[in-house]
């Protein structure tokens, strides 16, 4: 498709939302929507069988929710996803790494927004103060066991898509690894 015309109707540090005039292959005109979103990742901390998730409100859903920590640098276009993934971690947690391991990448939205995440497992852990943004002071993080984060995903505690998909590429991570 050739972009015919672009028009940004809104933009902040996060996010920048565009309306694209599209040609389509056979001539015929059609209207996108797109939201354009610094890329993310994802950090799945694991210490031998427990995760550690953390717990935040998430105002869309007007509600707080579990999820691996994780987020995004403003403009991160760029970014190294693996020193992002140290970052969010420390910052959340305050859990240092000794070992991060890149499982893949996500498209979370991909008809609406060109937001891509890459999930990274976080082993050989150390313990330490969060060093959270203002925006994260109601953050409280915990440690499950894999049995309690299997539950959660499956009764509907979990709702994050890129928890449920970073675990998804940490289990086919951990399968491939013994065979």
């Amino acid at each position: 498709m050739d972009t015919v015309r672009s028009q940004e109707i809104y933009s902040n540090p996060w996010i920048t939302v565009r309306e694209d005039i599209v040609r389509r292959a056979d001539g015929s005109e059609a209207v996108y929507a797109v939201v354009d979103k610094s890329h993310y990742a994802v950090v799945v901390p694991q210490d031998g069988e427990r995760f550690q998730l953390v717990e935040q409100y998430r105002y869309p859903l007007r509600r707080r929710c579990w999820e691996f920590p994780g987020g995004s640098v403003p403009g991160g276009a760029d970014m190294d996803p693996l020193e992002v993934a140290r970052q969010e971690l420390r910052e959340e947690t305050g859990l240092r790494a000794g070992r991060l391991t890149y499982l893949g990448r996500l498209a979370p939205a991909p008809a609406t927004t060109s937001h891509l995440g890459h999930i990274v497992l976080a082993t050989d852990l150390t313990e330490g103060e969060p060093e959270r943004e203002l925006s994260e002071q109601d953050m409280e993080a915990a440690w499950f066991t894999r049995a309690e984060l299997e539950t959660m995903i499956s009764d509907g505690t979990i709702i994050d898509a890129d928890t449920i998909a970073a675990y998804t590429l940490l289990v086919l991570h951990e399968r491939d690894r013994s065979q």
